[in-house]
């Protein structure tokens, strides 16, 4: 099965390495239009050239998303330069995981500025185009802890837990108008922090591949392998085209068999 988005314009969050530059790279690939927001201008203007290869559609912007100010401001550009959102994306934010008592307020205030409120705004700013169109998804990506926190696991876990909730509430609100909202949940998928992680122990006599391969056998992946970005951004795909028209308000791991709640 083909999933196709040819016409529909995605924003990205996230969006210049590792799973936001996967699903750009699969969305555009599927005929998308693909707004690309991220920090870094640097490592988005080489994300945006990787993805523009496929011929659609392709712009860049450099923001804080957790900004509301800035957020706004290249909401708004998104808009001049597309006229409208079909497809959007919540995917910011890093694993933040401690032992909950040495989680400082600060650092709450933190993870929940990046994780939870830019995703609330930028709901609320693409939800009113997306009804008045009768034709909308929304994933939220998040991590399979949303589910099954584990110790050690927040502010996190508890974030993450919270984007799920968003993710029922508005899959309910946006049902009537075929607005589909659901959340992606990451397991342990190859990423350039595994990179990192295999070069501080250089000299291991391992390749890269059995090192990462290794680790998710040892955390309980059934599969027995670490997944890739673009087998994440197969299933983003799938959500995001109307091969997904019946599918809403659910929260699907893509761990290969990690998580012990489905």
């Amino acid at each position: 099965m083909e999933c196709r988005m040819d016409g529909r314009v995605a924003v990205i969050t996230g969006a210049s390495m590792g799973l936001g530059k996967a699903m750009a790279m699969k969305f555009a690939g599927s005929g998308a239009k693909v707004a690309l927001l991220a920090r870094r201008p640097d490592v988005l203007a080489e994300a945006k050239a990787e993805v523009a290869k496929a011929g659609t559609k392709v712009e860049a912007y450099s923001c804080d998303v957790a900004d509301k100010a800035a957020l706004e401001a290249t909401w708004a550009k998104v808009i001049a330069d597309f006229g409208q959102v079909d497809v959007l994306v919540n995917n910011a934010g890093a694993s933040a995981a401690k032992p909950f008592e040495s989680v400082t307020d600060a650092e709450w205030e933190t993870d929940f500025a990046l994780k939870i409120w830019p995703a609330i705004r930028l709901c609320r700013m693409a939800l009113p185009g997306m009804k008045q169109r009768r034709w909308g998804r929304i994933i939220n990506v998040l991590n399979i802890g949303a589910k099954a926190p584990t110790a050690n696991s927040t502010p996190t876990s508890v974030s993450r837990a919270a984007g799920l909730a968003l993710t029922k509430a508005l899959a309910n609100e946006g049902a009537p108008h075929n607005v589909l909202v659901n959340a992606l949940l990451v397991g342990l998928i190859d990423s350039d922090q595994w990179v990192r992680r295999y070069n501080v122990q250089a000299g291991i006599n391992k390749t890269y591949k059995e090192f990462i391969d290794e680790f998710a056998k040892e955390r309980g992946v059934k599969i027995g392998r670490m997944g890739q970005a673009e087998e994440f951004a197969n299933t983003a795909c799938f959500l995001a085209s109307d091969a997904g028209s019946y599918i809403n308000g659910v929260a699907i791991n893509v761990d290969g068999g990690l998580s012990p709640v489905v």
